[in-house]
């Protein structure tokens, strides 16, 4: 018996990938998919927190790109992947509860982290600062939250 493709089910073929490529993308699968956060990916893989970031959120990250990493003191890096629970606490500095836009982040002075300590917010001259990081791109949309960009890896303070 042979089996005809016929034009509905060529259409409905067809149409279900475009309607995944579609569909909305989380926080950490945004962030993979625009290439300059791979060691944020490596990170929080190694921190045990990629399945948090995936979850019903919303969340609000402030996400360094690699070359933000790459401007730690030599073997920082490694020290950090080595250690899951203080990679931990860095990483989760980077993370807000709730969607915080950048219109509404310009109008905030600090903000209380996941990790538990505030970060600074500082609006000037059209663009936002997070502690000594300069936002590059704001907004970017994931089904879970928002991400802005930051050009330096944010650390909490010590206790």
């Amino acid at each position: 018996m042979k089996k005809f493709i016929t034009a509905t089910s060529l259409a409905l073929a067809l149409a279900a990938p475009a309607a995944q490529a579609q569909a909305p993308k989380d926080i950490v699968e945004t962030a993979v998919a625009a290439g300059s956060f791979k060691t944020l990916a490596t990170a929080l893989g190694a921190a045990g927190l990629v399945e948090t970031l995936k979850g019903k959120g919303p969340f609000t990250v402030f996400a360094p790109t690699d070359e933000a990493f790459a401007k730690l003191p030599a073997g920082t890096l490694d020290k950090l992947l080595a250690d899951k629970e203080g990679l931990k606490q860095i990483l989760l500095y980077h993370v807000v509860a709730g969607e915080v836009t950048a219109a509404q982040a310009s109008k905030l002075t600090s903000a209380k982290t996941v990790q538990g300590a505030d970060i600074s917010i500082h609006a000037m001259n059209g663009g936002v600062m997070i502690n000594n990081a300069n936002v590059s791109k704001a907004d970017i949309k994931a089904s879970n939250g928002v991400i802005h960009v930051i050009d330096t890896v944010i650390l909490p303070p010590k206790k």
